[in-house]
């Protein structure tokens, strides 16, 4: 089990000089400095047009694994793991603000599984809890730039594998709330957290396993969005101004062996699609001056993926039914399809292009970035898009195959191309 946050922070940041070097000397940024012109955005307005994005995770430093996978075997405390997150989590958002990035995230350093910020934060489910080997066994056997499908059924943590629950699920703890306090505590930019969406929560629950619970599926989504209103409740109470749900099973209705798969089950796509929307928008209608996105993607693990397919077959269907200001669409290979279907996006809805990979080290050319751009200005106004990575650096504690600083570069070039592009990258000026 992850340990709780302790919120109380008192804002040292000795630790990032020591793990990034003469570069932390710029971590304190303060008005007039090169970046705080455009870092500081009104929460209202400018951050729903931001023109940089990312998706959330980053990559866990490698003294960072190293006490979770001691926590994991019993040779590290609650306290020893949440002393380490807090450090690690200081240095990445005073990292973001090095460079300037707009919206920062504490890197989901504080969870195993992006998919934690449901999992860990409800009771119900028969799982078992979450630890480093575990997800580390789960890429065992698998090769970057491959799909890979390790398997869901078994033991297993909540969300990760198809479970089923013992009793009505509940809000326990909120693990994102606990991530945002912390972190808008340390920080200067705007703080963006994520949460696991209904559609991933669904294809992950044993319905068959929970009829003395729930007599069918419904009933447990209602109870899913029940529990995630609470939380983001709570988050927006806190002050929290952006919300992006996860979202990356919507790509199984565009995925062949997925849709087999959930016939086996006697699942019908289109029922459970329509029934994974209604519950999107149930979670994110009436908070208003919350900013809500939505990510889509085909899997990130170790620099695999598990799911192909392009967007058209659901695309019309998927942007003009969601509620979400901001789409952050993976597209930085030929499996997410070509630009067309962006012709669908409502006008009053920012696409977020996800032409940076984070499976692999190379870093983008800019110019090849513009160019893509461009061409997908084609369908939708340049008005209208953004820029991000395709998906996390790390959805978990294994991590792409990629270095930090490799990641830092990519997100450098996030903000260039922006500034070439859009003039700046916090938002329409």
């Amino acid at each position: 089990m992850l340990p709780p946050v302790d919120d109380s922070v008192d804002g040292d940041m000795s630790r990032p000089a020591q793990v990034y070097g003469a570069r932390a000397e710029q971590f304190s940024i303060l008005p007039g400095s090169e970046f705080a012109g455009w870092r500081m955005v009104d929460a209202s307005r400018d951050l729903a047009r931001a023109r940089v994005d990312q998706v959330g995770s980053l990559l866990r430093p490698s003294w960072l694994k190293d006490v979770y996978a001691r926590h994991g075997r019993g040779e590290a405390t609650d306290e020893e793991l949440r002393a380490a997150q807090d450090e690690a989590v200081r240095a990445v958002v005073a990292r973001q603000e090095a460079i300037g990035f707009p919206i920062v995230t504490d890197g989901e350093l504080r969870r195993l599984n992006f998919q934690d910020s449901f999992s860990v934060s409800v009771s119900g489910f028969a799982a078992t809890p979450s630890t480093a080997q575990f997800h580390e066994q789960r890429v065992e056997g698998g090769r970057p730039g491959q799909r890979w499908d390790p398997g869901y059924v078994g033991e297993g943590p909540a969300v990760v594998h198809r479970r089923p629950v013992v009793e009505r699920i509940a809000l326990a703890r909120n693990l994102p709330l606990e991530e945002f306090r912390f972190t808008h505590a340390i920080a200067h930019a705007p703080v963006k957290v994520t949460l696991i969406g209904p559609d991933r929560i669904s294809q992950r629950f044993d319905a068959e396993g929970s009829r003395a619970v729930y007599s069918d599926v419904q009933r447990f989504v209602d109870d899913v969005v029940r529990v995630e209103r609470a939380m983001i409740q709570q988050l927006q109470d806190a002050g929290c101004p952006y919300v992006q749900i996860d979202a990356p099973g919507y790509t199984a209705y565009v995925d062949p062996p997925s849709l087999a798969q959930m016939r086996v089950r006697g699942e019908d796509p289109d029922a459970a699609m329509a029934r994974s929307m209604a519950a999107d928008n149930a979670i994110v209608d009436s908070f208003p001056g919350l900013l809500f996105g939505i990510h889509l993607c085909r899997g990130n693990q170790a620099g695999m993926w598990h799911r192909e397919g392009h967007y058209d077959a659901i695309a019309e269907r998927l942007f003009s039914t969601l509620h979400h200001q901001r789409f952050l669409l993976e597209y930085d290979t030929e499996r997410a399809g070509s630009f067309e279907p962006l012709r669908f996006v409502p006008r009053d809805k920012m696409v977020v292009l996800g032409l940076v990979s984070t499976k692999s080290p190379e870093v983008e050319a800019e110019d090849e970035l513009k160019r893509r751009i461009e061409e997908a200005s084609r369908f939708v106004s340049v008005d209208q898009l953004a820029l991000s990575p395709q998906c996390g650096f790390a959805s978990d504690i294994v991590g792409n195959p990629l270095s930090e600083d490799d990641q830092w570069r990519k997100l450098e070039v996030v903000l260039a191309v922006a500034r070439d592009v859009w003039g700046a990258p916090a938002a329409t000026q």
